[in-house]
């Protein structure tokens, strides 16, 4: 079966999640606006516990978000130390720890071919940040499964 996808790219790699970005995430959002407009409007108790509670609700839908993302890092992070011990070359493999988890994270995206290269770029400081490893890429490696 094949996948309907277009080809993932440096340009369209970045993932939405619909049910967070554009459903949960907005009516928390409007429902505290709308709790501080009422509180403004009349300070009552109950507007008051209302504006605290929406802001409990906000801050628990970005926490949760934020540790999901914070945990698929560490996945991450792990599954290319595990595949770098078996793609670089023995010159290279002693000095994955030196990578950052963001390197890594970048890293995901190059071909088994060539990764070796962009390491070296890493560890030699030509190759700096997220953005500057993942424009280099010459051979996509795609990632379907980033939340």
């Amino acid at each position: 079966m094949a996948d309907a996808r277009p080809p993932q790219t440096y340009a369209n790699h970045t993932r939405f999640h619909p049910l967070f970005h554009f459903f949960a995430f907005p009516i928390l959002a409007l429902n505290f606006l709308f709790a501080g407009y009422v509180v403004f409007r009349h300070p009552v108790p109950l507007a008051i516990w209302n504006l605290f509670v929406a802001a409990a609700l906000m801050v628990t839908c970005l926490l949760a978000r934020y540790y999901g993302l914070r945990n698929q890092d560490r996945i991450i992070r792990l599954e290319e130390r595990v595949r770098l011990s078996t793609c670089l070359p023995d010159d290279l493999r002693g000095r994955i720890r030196e990578l950052s988890t963001a390197d890594l994270i970048a890293l995901r995206f190059y071909g088994d071919d060539d990764v070796a290269d962009a390491v070296r770029g890493v560890l030699a400081g030509d190759l700096k940040g997220k953005k500057a490893i993942k424009e280099n890429v010459k051979s996509w490696r795609p990632d379907y499964h980033r939340l």
